[in-house]
């Protein structure tokens, strides 16, 4: 990662409380939820095994969407 992102993504995490302790930006991308472009602006699908346990996980129409508030910028 450039150090552009990295000021970038560490001015967002500044400004947010996370119930992860911000685990995907510390650990390697391997380690993030599984999650898929679905083109909606502010938010992808959740394809984790129970995504009814993630504070960020909203269901509508049948599918877990992802509402975390990074995608919100």
């Amino acid at each position: 990662m450039d150090q552009e992102h990295r000021l970038e993504i560490e001015e967002i995490i500044d400004s947010l409380e996370c119930p992860y302790d911000f685990k995907w930006y510390k650990q390697e991308s391997e380690n993030l939820c599984k999650a898929r472009d679905v083109g909606l602006e502010t938010f992808v699908e959740c394809l984790e095994e129970h995504p009814h346990e993630c504070p960020f996980s909203m269901y509508l129409a049948g599918i877990h969407y992802c509402k975390w508030p990074c995608l919100h910028r």
